[in-house]
């Protein structure tokens, strides 16, 4: 069984992923920190970005791939993951000091409703409602 949809999320999550850590990697050595967060408000915001993706996209992919495992993914899932995955772009911009003040509450926002959302599909599911 080829599940495309969770295949394709997780290529945007690994995506995700590099990117976020990237940008850590890149003011860790402009500011010379090699370990840690030396105490520099940036790199606290931009850690706790990529903390807060890896606490929520693999439950959010663990979702997506046993919905879509059920059949029952449709044509709404591919798009339900792509508003989680741009969330996390957003909540990503939106924890940098000047970034938008939309972001992290939007990021917030799409990540809780997905996981729940799909959660309650996971329950409706698994009770043969769905």
């Amino acid at each position: 069984m080829l599940l495309q949809t969770t295949l394709s999320l997780a290529a945007a999550a690994a995506v995700i992923n590099f990117w976020l850590s990237v940008r850590i990697g890149q003011l860790r050595q402009t500011q010379g920190i090699s370990v840690g967060d030396g105490g520099n408000d940036v790199i606290v915001r931009r850690m706790r970005a990529q903390l807060n993706f890896v606490e929520n996209a693999p439950l959010f992919l663990i979702l997506v791939g046993l919905v879509e495992m059920t059949g029952k993914g449709g044509t709404w899932l591919a798009p339900v993951g792509a508003v989680f995955m741009l969330g996390r772009v957003a909540h990503a911009f939106g924890m940098e000091e000047n970034g938008p003040k939309w972001g992290r509450p939007a990021g917030a926002l799409t990540a809780m409703l997905g996981l729940l959302g799909l959660a309650v599909v996971a329950v409706l599911i698994a009770l043969g409602v769905m």
